[in-house]
């Protein structure tokens, strides 16, 4: 009884371990099919998911979601190539081990599919519901059935395309500047009177400019006292749809960055022109994570926390003798065309400025031999500044003013005694740094010497040239200071 009894659990046993070999068997055949199988989908899904992560930072969203579903992916691509190096005959009893990894790596995979992904696209489609009854509560139902992109004509808030002599170097490379990839914020930065404004307006009028937003270029003037919901209102109206009423400032800035997604399915140039140092903050408001959204700002002010400024400098000699003959008018029906030499010396003292070039152009169109003379003797032995044109100098005023607002007296100073110094020199930064300790009892290793020279610098009033670099900070006065020839005083 005994032995029957040892026979059968013996049987029990060996059927077990039958059904057990079977099993390892099967899964060692399945190891192959299936492990081509999981690559094929990999295969299939990575790209997928690329894109998916390209499109999510594109929008601005969270990457944990599409971080994690690339990593299960990139988990399955490195097991599978684990595998791959399994698949000699020699290691065929490794495939049952292999085939179970890749079975669980398989199913934990189709779960998060079929799950989390699942519920984060439906939170994702309510999303979606709620900012388009967010755009149909802001732009009313019937403006927004009707919106499209190509009902935006011209251009908003500029006049007509200015005329821009002599600035077309600067117009070419600032449009490369602002084209490039890279750049959604830049700073077109000069003294009063360079054309900033102008060069900003003839931009928006550029062909290959026009050829990448079509439309969608909105020129805003910011001026002293910039009012945000007016800004918002006119781009509103702008884009031909019914503006809504704003509770605040944040308010009116929100329901524009709604706008301009749904206008942002083409490029948006938007330009801030004349933007004071006081509205600097206010910019940012203006900055929306859109693709190929650019905005370009114009300043007296060289901002640094938008990015490298650009800086736009004096017209060249031939540039602004092309300007002033335009702007005097200098044809075959003048009453007295002087010569070249005349033309140069006057252009000169302009300075390359082209407010300067336009009003003293202007003011000798049709005069006669003896005003033009006047002129040339008068600019050869008076700074720009005691001109009497009230226009220009209240252009360059602006400029200066801003020295009342931020500097304390012995700062205003300082700038001043840069006057004594002669015109169209450098001057070595160490002995600005020396005069200004002795003058006004700076005593501190030459720090608020440069914070004077930076803050004139930012303000386009002195132009910081570094020659070499050294290791000590203080010692950085290695650098000269060239004043702007045009608010240099002569004696």
């Amino acid at each position: 009884m005994a032995d029957l009894f040892s026979g059968g659990a013996v049987g029990a046993v060996m059927g077990e371990l039958l059904r057990a070999v079977i099993e390892t068997i099967n899964k060692g055949r399945q190891f192959k099919p299936t492990l081509e199988t999981n690559i094929q989908t990999l295969n299939d899904i990575a790209p997928l998911v690329d894109q998916m992560m390209e499109y999510n930072d594109k929008l601005d969203r969270p990457r944990q979601e599409i971080q994690r579903l690339q990593s299960r992916v990139r988990q399955g691509q490195e097991l599978a190539r684990k595998c791959s190096r399994k698949l000699s005959r020699r290691k065929f009893l490794s495939f049952p081990y292999y085939q179970g990894k890749l079975k669980s790596e398989d199913q934990s995979l189709q779960r998060h599919l079929s799950f989390d992904v699942q519920v984060q696209n439906a939170r994702n489609l309510m999303e979606v519901l709620l900012k388009v009854e967010e755009i149909l509560n802001i732009l009313g139902k019937q403006d927004f059935a009707k919106f499209s992109g190509s009902q935006i004509q011209g251009l908003s808030g500029a006049p007509e395309e200015p005329k821009c002599m002599g600035m077309d170097e600067h117009l070419s490379r600032l449009r490369i500047e602002l084209l490039k990839d890279d750049v959604s914020v830049l700073v077109l930065t000069g003294l009063g009177g360079s054309g900033k404004s102008t060069l900003a307006k003839k931009l928006c009028w550029d062909p290959h400019v026009k050829g990448k937003f079509g439309g969608n270029i909105f020129f805003v003037t910011f001026s002293e006292t910039p009012n945000l919901k007016n800004i918002v209102r006119t781009l509103f109206e702008h884009c031909g749809c019914k503006v809504p009423e704003f509770q605040s400032d944040e308010d009116a800035i929100n329901k524009l960055g709604i706008l301009l997604r749904l206008v942002g399915r083409s490029p948006i140039l938007l330009v801030l022109d004349d933007v004071w140092q006081s509205s600097e903050a206010l910019v940012d408001k203006f900055r929306f994570q859109i693709p190929d959204y650019k905005i370009l700002v114009t300043s007296r002010v060289a901002f640094q926390r938008f990015g490298t400024p650009w800086p736009l400098e004096p017209l060249d000699h031939d540039d602004a003798v092309s300007l002033f003959r335009h702007s005097a008018q200098l044809n075959s029906k003048c009453s007295y065309m002087p010569d070249d030499n005349l033309v140069n010396e006057i252009v000169k003292g302009c300075k390359g400025s082209p407010l300067a070039l336009e009003v003293i152009g202007g003011s000798l169109c049709q005069q006669p031999f003896e005003v033009w003379q006047d002129m040339k003797e008068w600019l050869e032995k008076q700074s720009i500044l005691e001109s009497g044109n009230t226009d220009l100098l209240s252009r360059l005023q602006q400029s200066l003013d801003m020295l009342e607002d931020k500097f304390s007296v012995s700062e205003k100073e300082c700038f001043m005694d840069l006057g004594l110094f002669p015109e169209d020199q450098r001057i070595p930064v160490a002995i600005l740094i020396d005069m200004w300790a002795e003058l006004y009892n700076f005593d501190d290793n030459g720090r608020k010497a440069m914070t004077i020279i930076h803050d004139l610098t930012t303000r386009n009033l002195i132009k910081l040239i570094v020659t070499k670099y050294t290791s000590s900070f203080i010692l950085f006065v290695a650098g000269y200071l060239k004043m702007l020839d045009l608010l240099t005083s002569k004696d």
